[in-house]
């Protein structure tokens, strides 16, 4: 399945023991593709709300996967990875960015301002567990757009300046003049 045409996948319904299996496998290809993953709780969050953030996920190449916690446990185990799913309270979804590590946490950070029923517990970042601080503190890091803009306007500014005083100088002379031809 590719990222571009992802949806959200409840995974909280009961199934067979193969769909499982294909739920398993599907969430252990998702981990081996991320960059980071984000844990959130979404208790009460309404239908037009999730479908927003996903289309906000989407266009960054990100994926939101609501699931069972056992299920996540079981793909934790085969993947090898030291985590107590007890610490996640509340229905869990996990927000799997592909492209970068900043625009999944700025993503959901900002529609946890919006949305009180949706709250960010943590991620994986860099093959540790990081706490919601961490988490709230990497989305609040400068985009690389942004910090290219800061670079640009930083290199540009004295060149700028540079320019206005040679213009200033030019505008005083040439007042003077107009002032002596009178």
């Amino acid at each position: 399945m590719s990222v571009i045409s992802s949806q959200i996948f409840y995974y909280n319904m009961p199934q067979t023991r193969e769909q499982k299996k294909k739920i398993i496998e599907q969430l252990k290809e998702d981990l081996d593709k991320q960059k980071i993953t984000i844990f959130v709780e979404m208790d009460k969050l309404k239908a037009n709300s999730v479908f927003d953030l996903r289309r906000k996920l989407k266009e960054k190449d990100c994926l939101l996967r609501v699931i069972k916690k056992t299920l996540l446990k079981l793909s934790f185990k085969e993947k090898k990875v030291d985590f107590d799913i007890k610490r996640l309270k509340g229905q869990v979804a996990l927000v799997f960015g592909f492209k970068d590590e900043i625009s999944p946490a700025k993503i959901a950070h900002s529609f946890s301002k919006e949305n009180s029923n949706f709250k960010i517990l943590g991620g994986f970042f860099e093959g540790k567990f990081r706490e919601m601080e961490e988490i709230v503190a990497l989305a609040q890091i400068p985009s690389k757009e942004e910090l290219l803009s800061k670079v640009v306007s930083s290199i540009f500014s004295p060149v700028s300046n540079f320019v206005n005083v040679l213009q200033g100088n030019i505008r005083g002379l040439i007042n003077i003049l107009s002032k002596v031809k009178k």
